[in-house]
């Protein structure tokens, strides 16, 4: 969707947005459309006992003036709205401009009241919020009828609408790498195979990203026997992909993110139930997530050296495919007994974490994995997981996550957990029991991050079969892009 920007100045025609507060009064923008239609915005209003409740939406067709339509958006107590429930209000415009079927509309984007917003901001962030909202999944769809409708162009009118395109620039950047996400998590598994997704990375090249590709010869050179494991049942070889934004001082510590990425989960022979099967396509949203963040970095030339790290295998099974209680040895050079095949993502994380620690000795390290059905348990799908090593990171992944509503929670790691995961034959075992089941998992990654400052996030609950909100209707969500964006922006930018 194109995204412009224009004076506040209402159109002489076409699909109009305009908003109204609690109570059903409307803003300036509002009232002047209402005067051009001879008041039949107030008539709809009284007749449909619009109140203006946040999210409601009230259609007028017809309205004259020269308008097809007016959408009148409540907005509830503007006091309320600060820059996160602007963004989430740009979506619910995005999703009345969608269920109206409108390819073309204007955005009356007035500053409420109340808000301490800038105008400039509220429309910046009215337009990503909206931009956010318009994705769609539906290239393997080959009837014209089942596909979504395209809102394709999308003006929003504002005083200094300058100022306003240019603090959206870096919010567009965010969005594409938001949705770069969603299409990886998306992708069918025969398609988005190990190597595929390696060049869906490699593209990112374009943008400025230096990307290097390692091999399954390469990574047994590095001695990365954990990763290697879990792929040897799939006849698609697994790839390490690093990608690096130099967009900071030379010779600055880079900050680095690390994802999991499983393109298709069997369980190994641990195998998996077959009912929601399915859904294992989803078990790469961790390097999804790391793969839209750097584009996202890198499209809005972010002031920060960052480094993206993603291990990609396929979890399948044949003659060669590990077995329960095999024991492998990873490239920290600790053994791991592998009791259940199925608990893969830690295997691979173990070897990624590893080799960025020793490598790269970066600030910090974020990994994120759909690593647990046991966080599903915890937390539901309105949290993600947070383990962390550092108070401080983990109190900064706690605020971004407030502001942009990809919130976290943070989970308890101590010594009693880890003795949970000592085993009688090799260093550890990659399974702990059956309670506690994100904490263990939690602990045996923190075996390979020695003393860096680190963050575990389980996202097995936020991003595949995500909750849908006015800014995403994704079976993907793309979970984790804006929230890291918003770390890097706050507190690692010079």
């Amino acid at each position: 969707m194109k995204i412009k920007f224009a004076p506040a100045t209402l159109p002489a025609r076409g699909v109009l947005v305009v908003f109204a507060s609690e109570g059903a009064k409307l803003m300036p923008s509002g009232t002047a459309a209402d005067k051009r239609c001879n008041g039949q915005l107030t008539k709809a209003m009284a007749a449909a006992k619009f109140e203006a409740k946040r999210d409601s939406v009230l259609d007028v067709l017809a309205p004259g003036g020269g308008f097809d339509r007016i959408l009148i958006i409540g907005f509830g107590a503007s006091e309320s709205l600060g820059a996160k429930e602007l963004e989430l209000l740009g979506g619910v415009v995005a999703g009345a401009l969608q269920s109206a079927k409108a390819t073309q509309a204007s955005v009356a984007a007035e500053l409420p009241g109340k808000s301490d917003v800038k105008i400039e901001d509220a429309a910046a962030l009215i337009a990503s919020g909206a931009s956010l909202r318009v994705y769609s999944f539906d290239g393997y769809k080959t009837k014209k009828n089942d596909k979504v409708p395209a809102l394709t162009e999308l003006t929003i009118l504002a005083n200094s609408a300058a100022k306003a395109k240019k603090v959206f620039e870096p919010l567009g950047a965010v969005r594409e790498g938001v949705h770069l996400a969603r299409d990886l998590v998306n992708e069918p598994a025969n398609i988005l195979v190990p190597i595929a997704f390696a060049n869906r990375a490699k593209a990112l090249a374009k943008n400025g990203v230096e990307v290097e590709i390692l091999t399954p010869a390469q990574m047994k050179k590095l001695g990365m026997g954990a990763l290697l494991g879990v792929a040897q049942g799939s006849p698609n070889e697994p790839r390490l992909v690093i990608m690096k934004w130099n967009g900071g001082r030379k010779g600055d510590k880079p900050v680095a993110f690390v994802g999991k990425g499983v393109t298709f989960d069997t369980g190994g022979v641990s195998i998996k139930p077959a009912a929601g099967m399915e859904d294992m396509k989803g078990d790469m949203g961790g390097a999804a997530c790391v793969t839209g963040l750097m584009l996202a970095l890198a499209g809005r030339k972010a002031k920060v050296n960052a480094i993206g790290v993603i291990g990609i295998v396929e979890n399948s099974i044949d003659g060669n495919a590990q077995r329960p209680g095999d024991v492998v040895k990873s490239m920290s050079g600790q053994t791991i007994a592998v009791l259940n095949t199925d608990a893969e993502g830690r295997l691979i994380l173990a070897d990624v974490l590893w080799y960025v620690q020793s490598k790269f000795k970066p600030k910090f390290m974020v990994n994120l994995a759909t690593l647990t059905g046991a966080i599903l348990v915890a937390l539901g799908k309105e949290h993600a997981g947070l383990f962390s090593n550092n108070d401080e990171l983990s109190a900064r992944l706690t605020d971004a996550g407030l502001a942009t509503g990809e919130k976290v929670w943070r989970m308890p790691l101590t010594p009693e957990y880890d003795k949970l995961i000592d085993h009688d034959v090799a260093d550890m075992k990659n399974i702990g029991g059956r309670h506690a089941g994100s904490i263990t998992a939690a602990q045996f990654l923190q075996r390979f991050v020695n003393k860096v400052p680190w963050a575990h996030l389980d996202v097995a609950g936020t991003a595949m079969d995500s909750i849908k909100t006015p800014i995403n209707q994704s079976w993907a969500s793309g979970w984790g892009v804006r929230l890291l964006n918003r770390l890097v922006v706050e507190h690692y930018e010079k």
